[in-house]
């Protein structure tokens, strides 16, 4: 259900670019527009694992530059029946984490210093887990391709926007009707892509509940992350608000224009697989902004120092 669902929005997202491309050129409009949706796609399905991970400055990591986390994810990966991905770390402190790649043989999954410094190691391993569920499920693909077209839509409307503005020839009538399509397309463009992302994103919590088989544990990752991300400051979302769907918690959004659900409808969802599991429900979510104190972290540094405390997961050794 959820597929046959995510191909009719998909198709329905071609079909708004085509209708765009219509309306600003005619015939000839839908086909270059239907040509320019499958050569950004077919760009994309090549590139955009590298475009995401540049955009991020992430660095590759292997068993002898972070052997935790790097064997974490490897044992997930192997619970799930994946591939090993390669394994990437961004030196940032908002605690995020994301997976990109057009399949699962050429996956690649990224988690923040911020992430790995804050949570415990089951707290992680819910995280990782989580996106390994995306690759599994093949979203990576999935939601680059919409957010291409998503994307395309908007630069095609403010391009029709400008260019029609002094357009006279087609009548007042189509003066307004060109104006309409060019500010309504991208709001339902959006819509669309909302619409895939919050069914993914669904998906891939139960996928990572399952491969981790701590479905508390990806709930509580989930409260912390939220509280911190909407504190602390994230340059590469500010720059790129599209880049914020790629994240496990989106950051500075608001529920009703967000690509995710809300957070607490995931957290109870979870609570719901963690029954149907016969694990015993959390007695309650961590909601507090602050972070707590890694169950991994060691004795603290020396009041004098600066320093926050270290997680055995944070390759920086912070």
């Amino acid at each position: 259900m959820s597929g046959m669902k995510t191909t009719m929005l998909l198709a329905a997202l071609t079909a708004l670019f085509m209708a765009l491309g219509y309306t600003l050129g005619g015939s000839g409009g839908a086909v270059i527009a239907l040509l320019a949706a499958a050569g950004m796609n077919l760009f994309t399905f090549w590139n955009a694992d590298k475009i995401v991970l540049r955009m991020h400055d992430a660095r590759e990591v292997d068993a002898q530059s972070a052997p935790d986390f790097y064997n974490l994810v490897r044992d997930l990966a192997q619970r799930a029946g994946l591939p090993m991905p390669r394994v990437y770390i961004i030196d940032q402190d908002a605690p995020n984490a994301f997976a990109t790649g057009r399949n699962p043989d050429n996956a690649a999954v990224a988690a923040t210093s911020g992430l790995l410094a804050m949570l415990s190691r089951d707290e992680v391993a819910g995280v990782m887990a989580h996106e390994l569920g995306h690759v599994r499920n093949r979203d990576t693909l999935i939601m680059t391709m919409v957010a291409t077209i998503a994307g395309a839509i908007s630069m095609l409307a403010n391009f029709g926007l400008f260019f029609r503005g002094g357009d006279r020839e087609g009548g007042h009538g189509n003066m307004i009707a060109s104006l309409l399509a060019v500010i309504v397309a991208p709001f339902a463009a959006m819509i669309v892509q909302m619409a895939i992302s919050r069914t993914r994103e669904y998906g891939a919590d139960r996928a990572g509940a399952e491969i981790s088989g701590n479905p508390q544990a990806l709930a509580s990752a989930l409260a912390k992350i939220a509280g911190q991300a909407e504190r602390i400051p994230n340059p590469v979302a500010e720059r790129n608000p599209a880049a914020a769907q790629l994240y496990i918690v989106p950051t500075h959004v608001s529920e009703l224009f967000s690509t995710h659900p809300a957070t607490e409808k995931r957290i109870a969802a979870l609570q719901d697989i963690a029954a149907d599991m016969g694990a015993p429900a959390l007695r309650s979510t961590p909601t507090s902004t602050a972070p707590r104190a890694s169950a991994l972290a060691p004795v603290a540094p020396p009041p004098k120092s600066d320093r926050p405390r270290r997680s055995a997961l944070d390759p920086n050794g912070r």
